[in-house]
């Protein structure tokens, strides 16, 4: 009882205040949970996912990779953008401290913050060695985020294994998010769910589980372009008042049709009626040079959501 009372201290209002009350699939009513509560105005700032420049951060057929995170965070300066987003499959395994304080030492040089990073997790693995290495690497990626003053962590639910009944996939879920917060929480990290597949591929299930995970220090990483729906941007509507992140993808991939590009400025109405105030992060992921594509997409979005 103390979670659900701690996260009601932090978090405030209904999602209806937000963005409706509308039933979903099903008749489903899951969206009717605390939303984030914001002050004031809207407010985005700027950031770019080091997952946009994966090639050139990933040696090829064990080569040395074309650039380092240093590069890339040199490039967010160079952008003007107000952070960087160091992904955390490019960074050394593991990081030293003495890595993770040079990062920070060059971020901040530069004049920018670290807006997250990230893990890979799977949640939904039964009790043993491999759910425990899962908890394990997750936490370690939670010191290494406070090491850094990273406020965030994009973090995912994992999907139902084979055998498994759904009902205990999402389950252990639960479990496992709940119990990787309440280690962010006394750490000062936040843990940010993405819709990303697995039990997050649709709009109600990811919304459950964030009703079911109880902590303060939980919410969404918003990835415009993860759900494909014939409404993706109703469904991004429903999430967005529990964003804690943005990450935009330059294309929109609805169930019907083609892909198309981002209605950016629909993207920001959206973030701006949830009331939302934080990082807008671009994650790059078509064909071409980044380093050539990133800044005119980063110009494109700061004036889409001007």
């Amino acid at each position: 009882m103390t979670a659900r009372i701690s996260r009601r201290q932090a978090l405030s209002g209904l999602a209806a205040a937000a963005g409706g009350i509308a039933l979903g699939a099903g008749g489903s009513s899951a969206q009717a949970i605390e939303a984030i509560a914001r002050i004031d105005k809207p407010k985005f700032k700027f950031s770019l996912a080091a997952y946009s420049y994966r090639e050139l951060l990933t040696s090829k057929s064990g080569g040395t990779p074309e650039l380092t995170l240093d590069d890339f965070i040199r490039d967010c300066a160079k952008m003007q953008l107000d952070a960087t987003e160091l992904t955390s499959y490019y960074f050394p395994d593991p990081p030293s401290d003495e890595y993770l304080n040079h990062v920070k030492h060059l971020a901040f040089t530069l004049g920018l913050d670290i807006s997250g990073t990230s893990t890979r997790n799977e949640f939904c693995l039964p009790p043993g060695p491999q759910r425990d290495e899962q908890l394990a690497y997750t936490k370690q990626w939670i010191d290494y985020a406070q090491k850094m003053a990273a406020p965030v962590i994009r973090i995912f639910s994992g999907k139902v294994q084979k055998k498994q009944e759904p009902a205990e996939g999402y389950k252990l879920a639960v479990d496992g998010i709940q119990e990787a917060c309440d280690y962010a929480g006394k750490r000062g990290v936040f843990l940010a769910l993405e819709n990303h597949g697995g039990l997050t591929s649709e709009v109600d299930g990811m919304l459950k589980l964030v009703r079911d995970v109880q902590s303060p220090w939980f919410g969404v990483n918003l990835d415009t372009g993860n759900f494909h729906s014939d409404t993706p941007y109703d469904d991004l509507a429903r999430i967005a008042p529990y964003a804690l992140n943005v990450q935009v993808k330059v294309m929109m991939k609805p169930t019907s049709g083609k892909a198309e590009p981002a209605d950016l400025k629909r993207l920001a109405t959206i973030m701006r009626d949830a009331g939302y105030r934080g990082y807008i992060v671009l994650e790059y992921e078509e064909k071409g040079d980044p380093r050539e594509a990133c800044p005119q997409w980063i110009d494109r979005i700061r004036e889409g959501f001007a």
